[in-house]
């Protein structure tokens, strides 16, 4: 019988070296039997084994009418498995407490967020471990970090998120197209874009299709998902309701109530009016002062299937 070799948790290991030393070892001491075949094991293997299988796949989770529905895609857009979970069964269950139940019941839908100019590598690093802990639904950064979110959460199911045209949304369609695209070729497999704010109060509509499309076009060629952010809070009811029609022409996935930068957050009158007018087709984001369970549940039950949030680990904490 071999002796069994430890496998480190990466996440709490920062050091691959000292690991890849110990694999090396143990190695030595256990793959001499005749038994093994030496061409049959590769000591990067452990790190490596899901390259192909696990870095570009996307979920996605709406719920409507007491059921949740959880679909799993691969890089090409395709489906590869499917959930569907009455929820009145997750309420009835006896396997853990109504408290216990914020936790799956929440961190499926949390992106969890860190946007600030300031943020640094080890504020990122902590945002993953979390978000790998916790099971979010993705991380959403800065696109200067995808690349190292995209190692951190290799393997774990937590997608990464960032943004485009972040945070006024005043730059050229062309210019958020190439930023969505370069995000995407770092390990980014959700976008979510700011629009032309300035367009739509101006009424040139044809400007806000043109800036969506772009992006929407370029971002799911390549099998990601797309989230508009509309800025609720600058928009009159009328804007609002033009803002989510445009989005939902363009083909786009979500759209998403605000950059938590500007005047004002996600509210509960705002999510039920997006939901109303993109109905089951889309998704919608609530983002922007969402602190607690409270306020993450009402958004929920308003029509929201993600949230944006910073205080993901306070929401869900028991």
């Amino acid at each position: 019988m071999k002796d069994d070799f430890e496998i480190k948790d990466l996440r709490d290991d920062d050091d691959r070296e000292d690991w890849k030393k110990d694999l090396d070892a143990w190695s030595q001491q256990n793959l001499d039997d005749d038994d093994w075949d030496d061409d049959d094991w590769d000591d990067d293997d452990l790190w490596d084994y899901d390259d192909e299988d696990d870095d570009d796949i996307d979920f996605v989770i709406n719920s409507a009418e007491g059921f949740q529905v959880a679909t799993t895609f691969d890089k090409d857009g395709n489906v590869i498995d499917v959930d569907v979970i009455d929820e009145s069964e997750l309420e009835d269950t006896d396997l853990v407490d109504d408290d216990d139940l914020s936790i799956p019941a929440l961190n499926s839908f949390i992106d969890h967020t860190l946007l600030k100019a300031d943020a640094t590598v080890e504020q990122i690093t902590k945002l993953c471990m979390e978000a790998r802990e916790y099971k979010f639904a993705s991380v959403c950064v800065n696109s200067c970090w995808v690349r190292l979110c995209s190692e951190l959460l290799r393997g774990s199911g937590v997608a990464v998120c960032t943004v485009v045209g972040f945070p006024l949304g005043a730059m050229i369609p062309e210019a958020k197209a190439f930023e969505a695209e370069a995000a995407i070729e770092n390990g980014a497999t959700e976008i979510d874009m700011v629009i032309n704010i300035g367009a739509l109060k101006s009424k040139d509509y044809r400007m806000v299709a043109k800036d969506i499309q772009v992006v929407c076009d370029a971002v799911h060629q390549h099998g990601a998902l797309l989230k508009v952010i509309i800025e609720a809070c600058l928009l009159t009811k009328e804007e609002k309701v033009i803002a989510c029609l445009l989005a939902k022409n363009a083909d786009a996935d979500y759209v998403k109530t605000s950059t938590g930068f500007s005047t004002g957050g996600a509210t509960v009158e705002d999510v039920k009016l997006m939901r109303s007018i993109v109905g089951d087709e889309m998704g919608v984001k609530a983002a922007g002062g969402i602190r607690d369970k409270e306020t993450a549940e009402a958004m929920l039950d308003a029509g929201a299937d993600r949230l944006g949030a910073s205080a993901g680990v306070q929401i869900c904490a028991k």
